[in-house]
């Protein structure tokens, strides 16, 4: 059986589900094919970050501040608290002076960037979060900084967009015209014509790719949640350690981890974050949970008797720059790229999809594209 749509997005994670929701607002017809379920990927592993306070001045951090504007429009166009939707900000705090420095350097850049940063003093930290340990030399604090239940959303996203959604679904191939443009998708249950494929199909967006005959270098980098029982409100804000932008932007394989610690409205304690590049391999790594639950006691000594209840991972779309990867494929016409936001993905979802929509319907988008472009990757291949 062969359907019709205007555009098919190919993967119903936050970032499918957000460039469905922008392509159905523009007056498309959308249909969503996901091989798993709605945020069955990273999805559904991920913490549910929106944050602009790990991001350096540059085109992702001018990326990060749309979604983060079009974040707080969908909390009131959506009710942003049927998806669990918390505009709780972010505290970053340095555990040594030279991290404190640091800190304070890429928090002055920022300022500038048009990034909300308050410096927060040694004898004031305990002020913002009372449980933080007391020898910590600073931080700084981000209101702009949110946090959101990662599986609602991108069910909440998909079923305003109106889409017909396909899960289940492998894609199999990727039909191209004489022209080489893309106009069918082939799956295990029908083909679908379309002038327009986008693909948001996280770490297999390569496969995807492959599929259209063109390449991306997008490879899974692995990470782990701990989940700890549900205790009384200790934590206000999300907190980490200034470390954590380098960890993000680490280049080796090798596994590296730096404190990520908030309260969920269950009362549960969300511990993170690792990276390591060990392809798709599931193994959960005692080494790599040890060493969260130490660093984050660290930071809040309270949690030393707090029981972990479960652990977690998944996998998350690395791009050897750190930058995702949005935009028309110019070796392959009609297919688009919404993929590569390793793990700031749920973040930059809404100015993702907008973007996206905004190509589709051949009007400008309204940030510069240019840095994220897929013929980008070219030195990579």
């Amino acid at each position: 059986m062969t359907t019709v749509a205007d555009v098919v997005v190919v993967g119903a994670g936050m970032v499918g589900a957000a460039c469905a929701y922008y392509a159905a607002r523009a007056g498309l017809s959308v249909t969503v094919v996901d091989r798993a379920g709605a945020a069955g990927g990273t999805t559904g592993a991920g913490e549910g970050n929106i944050l602009v306070s790990d991001k350096p001045p540059g085109p992702e951090l001018t990326l990060a501040l749309r979604s983060a504007g079009l974040w707080r429009e969908l909390g009131d166009t959506l009710d942003g608290s049927r998806f669990e939707l918390e505009p709780k900000g972010g505290l970053m705090v340095a555990r040594s002076d030279a991290e404190h420095a640091a800190l304070g350097s890429l928090a002055a850049r920022q300022r500038a960037a048009g990034v909300d940063v308050v410096d927060v003093p040694a004898d004031a930290l305990t002020t913002v979060e009372p449980h933080l340990a007391r020898d910590l030399p600073g931080g700084a604090r981000y209101p702009q900084d949110m946090q959101v239940q990662p599986m609602l959303a991108a069910a909440h996203l998909l079923r305003a967009a109106r889409a017909r959604v396909l899960t289940r679904t492998t894609v199999t191939a990727l039909r191209r015209d004489r022209t080489g443009a893309v106009r069918t998708v082939v799956t295990d249950r029908g083909t679908i014509s379309t002038p327009a494929v986008v693909n948001a199909a996280g770490v297999w967006a390569g496969e995807v790719a492959a599929l259209a005959g063109t390449r991306l270098p997008i490879l899974p980098r692995r990470g782990f949640v701990l989940v700890t029982e549900a205790r009384p409100p200790l934590i206000r804000h999300k907190v980490y350690a200034a470390g954590y932008v380098d960890n993000v932007g680490r280049d080796d394989a090798d596994l590296g981890t730096s404190p990520v610690v908030e309260g969920t409205r269950a009362g549960t304690i969300l511990i993170g974050s690792s990276r390591e590049r060990v392809g798709f391999d599931p193994t959960f790594s005692l080494p790599a949970l040890r060493r969260l639950a130490a660093e984050a006691v660290r930071l809040f000594p309270v949690l030393a008797p707090v029981q972990v209840i479960r652990a977690y991972r998944g996998f998350r779309p690395y791009s050897p720059d750190h930058l995702p990867t949005i935009g028309p494929d110019p070796r392959v016409p009609g297919l688009h790229h919404a993929c590569g936001h390793e793990g700031a993905g749920i973040g930059l979802a809404p100015a993702t999809g907008e973007a996206v929509a905004a190509l589709l319907t051949g009007t400008r988008p309204p940030i510069d594209l240019r840095p994220f472009a897929p013929e980008r990757h070219d030195v990579h291949l």
